[in-house]
């Protein structure tokens, strides 16, 4: 046997490849009794030729479009070896994430930790708190990333780190995503192929994913992005900068972001469009009455965007068909948004810009 020599070996542990494939079983038996959600056409007589969808993403059993993500980032994490039988799961959130991640953590039997600015909705914080999570508050939100990779490696274990793996966690090209599900929705309807597909960025990675689905598809369907007034993403749209911050902290929960997020893709958007706080509110608020049933106000941000673009549609004599997200449900926001107080508190007066998107509806005339 001279001459030979023995290689070294290491076996990663059989009960934690055991584990993963029970927890993707889980994780894939949870989607299948899941359908997907509806596909709202809006009724608005005066937009003769101009069809608005809005997918409604408060359905999912978290109640929010990232139940998408947070599916997502779960199934990455486990087939990267991230996530383990016994990590503790910790993510930087403003709320509707974390509510996500504390519910496929709790189906795994992993704990769960939010790390979120202290202005979140105290609905937000129940929700999470019902799924099992544990919320650690921080006063300053610009904070959320540095304590929350702090907590997760004095825990021994993983910063989901949405801001960054959202992006690259889903399969733009298809597989149930978001931007798959909008187009097979629509495969029937009168326009099949948006003009114009309208979404807010908090992550960004929505955004990408749609952005990239549509050239994927080589669809002619253009990406506008909505972002609310304290947000970094616009300037970084607008003038190329990926080093742009804002200095205030966004007053619309689940977008807009102090910095330039890693899963932000500038270059899949065609057109963005910064929404003052208050006329997002208030578009938030004449939807609701719309459809009966309240909204969030990052929906508001959306609707907006989509009238706007809407309104010039009609101007100029174009026909086709817009859509948009319901990306949560107003429940969430009974101690902010629709209360009159904290509304007064921020100094917002919401009525004109009610009474211009009405009239919108109304008779057609720009909302703006």
């Amino acid at each position: 046997m001279t001459g030979l020599h023995l290689l070294n070996e290491a076996v990663a542990p059989h009960d934690d490849a055991e584990w993963a494939r029970h927890a993707l079983e889980i994780i894939q038996n949870d989607q299948r009794r899941s359908a997907d959600t509806h596909l709202l056409r809006l009724d608005i007589p005066v937009l003769e030729g101009i069809d608005l969808y809005l997918k409604d993403e408060s359905t999912h059993p978290t109640g929010s479009l990232k139940h998408r993500l947070a599916r997502s980032l779960f199934l990455f994490g486990i087939c990267n070896g991230r996530i383990r039988h016994d990590t503790p799961i910790v993510e930087a959130s403003s709320g509707s994430t974390a509510i996500s991640e504390a519910y496929f953590a709790r189906l795994l039997g992993l704990p769960f930790h939010a790390v979120m600015s202290a202005s979140t909705s105290a609905e937000k914080i129940q929700e999470i708190e019902r799924q099992h999570g544990k919320c650690h508050l921080v006063a300053d939100g610009k904070g959320i990333y540095a304590a929350a990779e702090e907590l997760a490696a004095r825990l021994g274990g993983v910063y989901m780190d949405q801001f960054t793996y959202a992006e690259r966690a889903t399969d733009w090209r298809g597989n149930n995503n978001i931007a798959e599900s909008i187009f097979d929705q629509m495969s029937r309807e009168r326009y099949p192929v948006p003009t114009w597909i309208v979404m807010s960025a908090g992550t960004g990675g929505t955004t990408a994913t749609l952005g990239r689905y549509i050239r994927y598809k080589r669809f002619a369907t253009r990406l506008c992005v909505a972002d609310p007034e304290y947000s970094a993403f616009f300037e970084a749209f607008a003038k190329g900068n990926s080093q742009a911050i804002s200095e205030k902290a966004s007053r619309i929960e689940g977008i807009g972001r102090p910095r330039v997020e890693p899963s932000f893709a500038p270059n899949v958007i065609d057109r963005m469009l910064r929404i003052p706080d208050a006329t997002s509110l208030a578009a938030m608020r004449v939807l609701s009455r719309h459809l009966g049933r309240k909204v969030g106000g990052s929906t508001g941000t959306n609707f907006f965007a989509l009238c706007l673009l809407a309104s010039r549609m009609r101007a100029d004599g174009s026909k086709g068909s817009l859509v948009s997200l319901i990306c949560d449900s107003g429940e969430r926001y009974g101690h902010t948004y629709y209360n009159d107080d904290w509304i007064a508190a921020q100094g917002f007066d919401l009525s004109s810009s009610e009474a211009a998107l009405e009239d919108f509806l109304r008779s057609g005339e720009p909302p703006v």
